[in-house]
């Protein structure tokens, strides 16, 4: 049977992210995952989490800048400084909650030096990630809602992941994205299968809840289950104003 983790950047966002992991314990979820938590002291997560017994799957580094348009720091040529301080204090949050991931976030850059960069920031990140025990993800962003983003498919992070070479670098395979920019989700499961650290999921192309659109997520599902994936898919999508109505979904797809 499917596990699925709740990804509280986007479920329960109108409640503190201690409130959000016990809620989505109380709905049905194996597992949370966040995006930036870090302005929740960390000893309130770790103690939500104790009290639920789900397990926090990752969070993001910080993006930088938002205001300025910023979406990441780790590609960015001269911000080398500030990457690794995100990627650090990541890896020191993550040990204090208990995460088990790390998504690192590229950037928005079509700088020709982006490339030698995030891979010299990924090395360090995974050098870290080695001695704390955690995966390092890098996820593909689609042109649509992350325009410029320098991550934009399956084919470049894996061979951003092959160059680095490190066990801890893993691909973030968020469905929706892949969707949007690719199309074929079933085809790109299967051809990057063995790079990847975590899946994700939403409707295409609204980015709701996975019953409806143009993936069909059941299919989705059966054929992850039947490559051999045993960890909890995560659930970020937008579910609108409120989450639990958005869930139909959970026990029924």
């Amino acid at each position: 049977m499917t596990a699925f983790s709740a990804n509280l950047g986007f479920l329960w966002a109108d409640r503190s992210l201690p409130d959000a992991i016990r809620a989505a314990k109380a709905a049905g979820f194996d597992a949370v995952e966040c995006h930036w938590p870090y302005d929740t002291p960390a000893p309130d997560i770790k103690q939500a989490l104790k009290d639920t017994g789900l397990p926090m799957l990752g969070l993001n580094t910080r993006r930088g800048d938002v205001a300025a348009g910023e979406n990441g720091l780790c590609a960015l040529r001269g911000r080398e400084q500030e990457a690794l301080a995100a990627i650090n204090e990541a890896v020191e949050y993550a040990g204090a909650i208990g995460a088990q991931a790390i998504h690192v976030m590229a950037g928005v850059t079509d700088d020709p030096a982006a490339h030698d960069v995030f891979v010299g920031n990924l090395r360090a990140a995974t050098d870290l990630a080695k001695d704390h025990g955690l995966t390092i993800l890098i996820e593909p962003l689609n042109r649509f809602d992350a325009p410029g983003y320098f991550l934009k498919d399956t084919a470049q992070a894996v061979g951003i992941i092959e160059e680095v070479g490190a066990d801890t670098l893993k691909l973030m395979f968020d469905c929706y994205h892949i969707g949007r920019t690719e199309g074929d989700v079933t085809g790109c499961l299967r051809a990057v299968f063995d790079h990847i650290g975590h899946i994700q999921f939403a409707s295409v192309p609204d980015r709701g809840a996975p019953d409806h659109g143009d993936v069909d997520y059941a299919a989705v599902f059966a054929l992850i289950e039947t490559l051999g994936w045993e960890r909890p898919l995560g659930a970020e999508y937008k579910p609108g104003l409120d989450t639990d109505a958005s869930l139909g979904w959970l026990h029924n797809i």
